[in-house]
């Protein structure tokens, strides 16, 4: 069973990232330099002579910054940060990127059988940390630890796969794949993170290494080469995603390379302890061959452990010749180590070859090793069957097989063999409206994130297919934005308007956890000719839903309302305003809207029609069968149409019960649209005559513009044909959206929508108004109209009838086109509906692609070295100090709203305190677990310091896990403070 390598991320010497690690690595460059003076005084500890307690080299590979942490982003407190093992933060979020790079959003992987294992050598920050007893806190004691790295990841994203740190010394991460590739095998897990990482806070190993004889003075490892002096020092995290091939998704990135066997073992009693073994080191290789299934002459290159050392060179290529130097004709095998570029990385040493051997399999080139032009004649090569790689080597365009070996310390051996995945031709569908999304924890997140994302847009990229990634990788944060555009051009226009809003702190809509969708049907008289068709183009869900609903119509109707909605006119010569044509040609653009929708994941909890609406309406809500709505719309229009042509109806702005007084005789209320708009219905004359009225008492009217006295006595005739001849209503299921009639404005069940409930609708008012009370009643969050123009929309922001409600309108108008549907879905989203974008890009543009990793926030540094507490042994504490003085609140001595006072500012004070963060960051909305990382130590601690403060004897350890937010708890601790206020009195 072949196992992908999916996705890579790394920081290394000289590389921040993986891309940069490939330039580095193919130019030939190296990351070495002099010890930075954050890590420790190196004049203090390097000695050009051999001194006991000194380096004899003041250069070795280090990485920028490792410290920087975006704690916030995985809701880790600031005094938990402040005492992680750097280590870990590295892992957490190389780890995070290099799943973005497999093409997978790692928010979207909670409780996913997903494996983590991490290799590592060694932890200067435990021994600067662990070995300060006085300052020992929770958050110091779970901040270091080998077992940690791993867990920490499994922890923050939710993963329940195997999760183990494995310490081989220099082979730890290499074995680490092995173990991560045999748990894919054997089903243990789904999807393997693996992760090498090392970090040089202290001289201790460089004085080590300098002791044993192993140090090179300057600094550099210069693998197989007759100036090889010993090893150099390096660090770094490295992290590869592993998957089985076979559950390789259809749209997934093109895996880097295929793992095709390993194998580990152990030196055994040899030389000595740190003696490399040559029969250990060929056991290794050639079984790990033999697990690939090939033979040693089929390799085309090895990247070896080559550290530089003469006597472990020496041993390596004889192994190496004995096990693959048979080449039966082929070129001599092409050998090289990545310990050139940047040093030996010890428990990132194995996965940053591994990375380099897999990077070399996918741009089918063998970087130059450097130092291969200063080949070591005492090795032998030639005669072995191996050479050095002196420059880039192009590899076959066939099958490419590597080997990567990597040897412990302490004898373990490991050897992985990788080859090429053949790669799949994936034609672009030209051009297309995309959605880019991005998201993050707050504010700064997304600037940051929108910068790199729409900067990071390459010219071999494809802007669908960008767009598409995006969703798919980027779209699971607290707050989010979408750009909306055909091209890159355009989105770099909106991102520049974006970027100001956001300096505004403009244009973030507050994102509802538990959105409530309202879909709300525009009635009669918002059509016009092409209504909603330009949206065809772009949006290919609703011109699929559209061509279903002409032919669902056809029958009924006796000819194509797309036709008639294109021309104007339909099959008979009857315009688009007819009522006969309108409301069938409504229908059709409302249940492709309302189809179109559903394709993308949205769907309605509750659905208010008006007038004709309601029909559609009642579709969505599961009524009504599309074929049978269909059938009811085109007799509801046909005999409407057909009665004798007259009468007005009149828009006023007048309350409903100041309109009764007019409503009498043959004038009607037909519409009560909100708490100052109403519609009369009847008689010209009659009408005519209450517009005078109206006008008499400044009351502002309009008259539409309509064939018919809709919604009044003037339907009867029409209505009786409905009562006999509409279908029965079907039962919906479970979770179908609610109908809120416009009879009444109330919830209607779905046995009420008989024959007798479609005459009443076309002569009884339309109580919009009502209707809207009852969806602002029961918590809607979002109101969209399913029409083709925002008419009910214009009615509920006149008068606010859904108070607190995002209003979307994926159709504004007549010059609406696919960017507004789409503007919508991103609205939606934006605001915390779920929304699938794919089906916006058509099957050829979904196609994942590489797109730049999540922009973490890097201004947050907490460190500790050598160099920082002027020690090498121990480290005093950095944990915010949790002690203060009791400050009982008296509550009889003060006003209700003063106590409450009090206790707000003793909660967020000691929840600052607790946790190490500032006091304008706990917000009452503030998630205590999500944003603050309140976990179980800090709760304690919570608990023992308020009871202290509040003179309160306890707080109930059950409640407090049931509050989620700050002012959750501030509520809680108020409660408490009154029973025991109560208690006290009734003593």
């Amino acid at each position: 069973m072949e196992i992908d390598v999916a996705g890579m991320a790394c920081r290394l010497p000289g590389a921040p990232d993986l891309d940069a690690y490939w330039d580095l690595l193919i130019h030939g460059r190296h990351g070495i330099r002099e010890v930075p003076a954050d890590r420790w005084p190196v004049g203090e500890f390097s000695s050009a002579t051999q001194v006991p307690g000194k380096a004899n080299t003041r250069r070795a590979g280090f990485i920028e910054a490792p410290e920087r942490f975006d704690h916030a982003f995985f809701g880790i407190a600031p005094v938990e940060a402040a005492a992680l093992d750097i280590q870990q933060r590295l892992v957490l979020q190389s780890a995070y990127h290099a799943l973005e790079d497999a093409g997978i959003d790692p928010r979207r992987l909670h409780g996913s059988a997903t494996g983590v294992f991490v290799g590592v050598m060694s932890s200067d920050w435990g021994a600067l940390h662990l070995t300060d007893y006085a300052g020992m806190t929770p958050q110091r004691g779970v901040g270091n630890g080998y077992c940690m790295l791993a867990n920490r990841v499994s922890y923050a994203l939710d993963l329940v796969g195997p999760s183990m740190s494995v310490d081989t010394a220099c082979s730890s991460s290499l074995t680490a794949i092995h173990l991560a590739s045999n748990a894919l095998r054997a089903g243990e897990c789904d999807l393997a993170i693996v992760a090498g990482v090392n970090l040089m806070l202290t001289p201790a190993l460089s004085i080590f290494y300098t002791q044993a004889g192993l140090s090179a003075e300057d600094g550099r490892c210069r693998p197989f080469a007759g100036s090889g002096g010993g090893i150099g020092r390096g660090e770094g995290v490295g992290v590869v995603v592993l998957r089985r091939a076979e559950d390789r998704p259809d749209d997934a990135p093109a895996p880097y390379a295929a793992i095709r066997g390993s194998h580990v073992c152990q030196d055994g009693r040899s030389n000595g302890i740190t003696a490399p073994s040559r029969r250990g080191q060929e056991r290794a290789v050639s079984r790990a061959l033999r697990s690939a299934g090939i033979d040693g002459a089929e390799l085309d290159f090895v990247e070896a452990h080559g550290t530089g050392t003469a006597l472990g060179d020496l041993i390596e290529v004889q192994a190496l010749g004995a096990v693959c130097g048979q080449r039966g004709g082929r070129a001599p095998l092409v050998i090289g180590s990545v310990k050139g570029n940047i040093g030996h990385a010890e428990g990132a040493a194995g996965i940053a070859g591994f990375i380099k051997a897999s990077l070399a399999v996918y741009h089918r080139t063998v970087p130059p090793s450097l130092f291969g032009d200063d080949e070591n004649p005492a090795l032998g090569l030639a005669g072995r069957g191996l050479r050095l790689a002196a420059s880039a080597e192009k590899l076959s365009s066939g099958d490419v097989l590597g080997g990567v070996s990597s040897f412990g310390l302490g004898g373990t051996d490991t050897h992985v063999v990788i080859g090429s995945v053949p790669r799949k031709r994936r034609p672009a569908r030209p051009g297309g409206l995309g959605v880019l999304t991005l998201s993050g924890n707050d504010g700064a997140a997304l600037e940051r994130n929108l910068t790199a994302l729409v900067d990071g847009f390459g010219s071999g990229d494809h802007w669908a297919r960008y767009c598409y990634s995006s969703n798919r990788v980027k779209a699971a944060g607290v707050q989010r934005l979408a750009l909306v555009a055909h091209t890159v051009e355009e989105a770099r226009a909106e991102a520049e308007v974006a970027r100001h809003r956001l300096a505004r702190h403009e244009g973030r809509p507050a994102r509802s956890r538990r959105p409530r969708i309202a879909f709300v049907f525009t009635g009669q008289g918002s059509q016009y000719r092409s209504m909603a068709l330009a949206l065809r183009a772009d949006v290919p869900a609703f011109a699929a839903a559209l061509d279903r609903a002409d032919a669902l119509l056809a029958p009924a109707f006796g000819g194509s309302i797309l036709a008639a909605i294109e021309s104007g006119v339909d099959h008979r010569g009857r315009p688009l305003d007819d009522t006969a044509v309108a409301q069938p040609a409504l229908f059709a653009v409302q249940l492709a809207l309302t189809e179109a929708f559903a394709a993308h994941g949205v769907r309605p909890t509750a659905v208010l029609g008006h007038s004709v609406g309601e029909i559609a309406a009642c579709v969505a809500a599961g009524i009504l069968s599309v074929a049978d709505a269909a059938a009811l719309v085109v007799l509801r229009g046909e005999h409407m149409g057909a009665l004798p042509a007259g009468g007005t109806m009149l828009a006023a702005r007048l309350a409903a019960d100041d309109a009764a007084e007019f409503a009498t005789g043959a004038v009607s209320l037909a519409a009560v649209n909100g708490p100052e708009s109403v519609v009369f219905s009847g008689p010209t004359e009659e009408i005519e005559a209450v517009a005078d009225q109206l006008t008499e008492r400044d009351v502002k009217v309009r008259r539409l513009v309509v064939s018919h006295a809709f919604h009044s006595a003037a339907m009867e005739p029409a209505a009786d044909e409905l009562a006999t001849r509409a279908p029965v209503p079907a039962t919906p299921e479970p979770k179908s959206p609610v109908f809120v009639s416009t009879l009444d404005g109330a919830v209607t069940a779905a046995e009420s929508v008989t024959g007798d409930y479609w005459r009443r609708q076309l002569l009884a008012g339309v109580a919009f108004h009502a209707g809207t009370r009852t969806l602002a009643e029961s918590g809607t969050t979002h109101v969209v109209e399913i029409g083709p123009q925002a008419t009910l929309l214009g009615l509920i922001a006149a008068a606010d009838l859904v108070p607190g409600a995002l209003r979307v309108a994926p159709v504004p108008g007549s010059s609406a086109t696919g960017i507004d549907f789409a503007g919508a879905l991103a609205q939606l989203w934006q605001s915390g509906v779920e929304v699938d974008f794919a089906p916006l890009y058509g099957e050829r543009n979904r196609v994942l692609g590489r797109i730049p990793a999540y922009a973490f926030a890097d201004d947050e540094r907490w460190f500790a070295s050598a160099a920082t507490t002027g020690r090498t042994g121990s480290v005093v504490a950095t944990a915010t100090p949790i002690s203060a003085a009791p400050q009982v609140v008296d509550r009889t001595a003060v006003s209700g709203d003063e106590t409450t006072d009090a206790v707000r500012y003793a909660v967020v004070r000691v929840l600052a305190d607790v946790g190490g963060h500032r006091t304008d960051a706990l917000r009452p909305t503030a998630d205590l677990r999500d944003d603050l990382g309140f976990d179980s130590v800090q709760a304690m601690q919570f608990a023992d310091r308020i009871v202290a403060e509040l003179g309160i004897p306890e707080i109930d350890p059950v409640a407090m896990a049931d509050s989620h937010t700050v002012g959750d708890l501030t509520r809680l601790v108020l409660t408490q403070l009154a029973v025991t206020s109560a208690r006290r009195e009734g003593a």
